[in-house]
């Protein structure tokens, strides 16, 4: 333990949490609500702002009662892995195709992990591409081109 007797950036985390609940419930206060059969305009965004509050009271509740623990470095890696990983799905997705695109992605998201293992990787890759495609689309029948050609 660090000394210090709250857990500031769960605290304020939680704090911020309840201000977007208390901003979105100010927001919709005039749209109609509706029932979960019947839903009106402000129904999810209320609802959404519910849970929104149930989380921000938790981590805020969390943050007066534990100490802080401190936090770990930034790590460039997973950031850079990650990031890059859906850079290259937004440009591939058009012109090589949703299967193309997919592994791609996965290949290079691999990357943010150090534990990621060459074959394992290609399998994941190979079994995910194979369930987008089907997913989106066989099943939902999305415009989308699964090859280049």
């Amino acid at each position: 333990m660090t000394g210090r007797r709250f857990d500031w950036p769960d605290l304020l985390f939680g704090v911020f949490l309840i201000a977007v609940a208390a901003g979105t419930f100010a927001a919709t206060w005039r749209l109609a609500g509706g029932t979960a059969a019947d839903m009106g305009p402000g129904y999810m965004p209320r609802a959404i702002a519910l849970v929104l509050l149930g989380f921000g009271l938790f981590f805020a509740g969390r943050g007066l009662v534990r100490a802080h623990a401190g936090i770990e470095r930034v790590q460039l890696r997973p950031i850079l892995g990650i990031g890059v990983s859906v850079g290259v799905f937004a440009l591939l997705i058009e012109s090589a195709g949703l299967a193309a695109a997919s592994f791609a992605a996965i290949v290079i998201a691999a990357v943010a992990s150090r534990e990621s293992r060459f074959f394992e990787v290609i399998l994941f890759g190979l079994f995910v591409t194979a369930g987008a495609v089907l997913l989106f689309v066989k099943a939902l029948a999305l415009p989308v081109a699964i090859w280049p050609w």
